[in-house]
């Protein structure tokens, strides 16, 4: 019950290592902290099967500066 949900990444820089995230709410997006910046994902109607289950796919779709 306490368990939380997940969701797998897809794109982005190949090496982006944390490819399994909290799943957000439904229909928001991912973002991740990388490199002094952020990388954007979006939900998908895709499905991937993991080590962790069955997972949703976020696509990357951009990735944006942190400003300091």
């Amino acid at each position: 019950m306490g368990e939380k949900q997940k969701a797998v990444l897809s794109g982005g820089p190949e090496d982006l290592t944390q490819r399994i995230v909290p799943a957000p709410r439904a229909g928001d997006d991912v973002k991740v902290p990388f490199r002094g910046g952020y990388e954007h994902f979006s939900p998908t109607a895709r499905h991937e099967t993991t080590r962790e289950g069955d997972l949703p796919v976020y696509e990357w779709t951009s990735r944006t500066e942190m400003v300091s």
